[in-house]
């Protein structure tokens, strides 16, 4: 791709991003075009559907996170990596209003051009969540689906207004469910700081 080519696309996925921040995923395209300033055929140029926009947006998230897992699972403790990991997860999907609706569609849809990221970002999770039953410490009836399905309904309370203030209690509620009781400081009840970036 030429310099310029690329230069024009990368603004128009910064667009995007701001564009699904504010409104969310059902943004009109006709808008994004609008806001980047060009025309709706230009912006369809880059990319034909919605989903092609999408997924060009949201890779380069997906591939971070599934990265940060790998660090993870080499540098933390079980139970931190698998907590951290679903916390990065969770403030990440509800950052882009509405991204959790299309993850669930698109990890059943194997057309979808959002399906393999979102199964490799579900194999992540599922390697976290496995090392974490390994030594103990999260409950065994559980898998990867069901983490990935927690991800998604954590996400969808950060993204109700009046539900919005509960997430993080909620969020803390659903780790220590996660966890055992065995060695686990979140299903102990000792809850550590909340941080935001």
């Amino acid at each position: 791709m030429r310099a310029d080519a690329r230069k024009n696309r990368d603004h128009l996925l910064a667009v995007a991003g701001a564009a699904i921040t504010e409104q969310g995923v059902d943004v009109s395209l006709r808008d994004i075009a609008r806001r980047a300033d060009v025309g709706l055929a230009t912006l369809l140029r880059h990319f034909p559907t919605r989903e092609a926009l999408l997924d060009a947006l949201l890779r380069t998230s997906f591939d971070e996170l599934t990265a940060k897992a790998g660090e993870l699972e080499t540098s933390s403790s079980p139970e931190d990596a698998l907590i951290s990991w679903l916390r990065d997860c969770v403030a990440w999907t509800t950052e882009y209003r509405g991204v959790t609706v299309l993850m669930a569609a698109a990890i059943e849809d194997t057309e979808s051009a959002l399906h393999a990221s979102c199964v490799t970002l579900r194999a992540a999770g599922a390697r976290l969540l496995t090392r974490a039953q390994a030594a103990g410490i999260a409950r065994s009836d559980i898998d990867g689906a069901d983490l990935f399905a927690l991800v998604a309904m954590l996400a969808w309370l950060g993204d109700q207004p009046s539900l919005a203030p509960r997430a993080d209690r909620l969020f803390e509620v659903v780790a220590s469910a996660i966890l055992t009781s065995s060695g686990s400081s979140h299903a102990k009840g000792e809850h550590r700081p909340q941080t935001r970036d």
